[in-house]
């Protein structure tokens, strides 16, 4: 059922629900701005070596769910997704540096392992449902 992953002799599952919004949760995230930010986090997650789950890209708020190794902080991905994604969006889309900053400093992020990977899933594939 689940795709343990087998790293010398650590076999692990470890996955992630993050969530993370513009500045002032401004709606932002559309048309090219979203399919840009969608290419950014598949290229981001890759080098590190994250495998996703599920993504949505709402225009007020991000969701990601990943797969990623035990052995790194999963700050260190999320910095990398909003770090890469505000530096190219911002120098790619001249409105956007109207803003002080792209992104909100916060984040959210639960790691999952009390309910299913589907249910996961369906929650972010039922983003525009709501």
């Amino acid at each position: 059922m689940n795709n343990y992953i087998k790293h010398n002799k650590a076999v692990y599952l470890t996955q992630y629900h993050i969530i993370w919004c513009p500045k002032y949760r401004r709606n932002l995230l559309t048309n090219e701005v979203k399919n840009r930010l969608s290419e950014i986090i598949t290229n981001s997650c890759s080098e590190l070596g994250a495998t996703i789950k599920a993504f949505e890209i709402m225009p007020n708020h991000v969701h990601v769910f990943v797969s990623y190794t035990y052995k790194e902080p999963i700050n260190k991905l999320i910095k990398k997704m909003k770090g890469t994604s505000s530096n190219l969006l911002r120098k790619e889309f001249p409105e956007l540096r109207k803003m002080p900053t792209l992104w909100s400093r916060s984040f959210f992020v639960a790691s999952v392992g009390n309910i299913s990977e589907e249910t996961i899933k369906k929650y972010i594939e039922q983003q525009w449902k709501k």
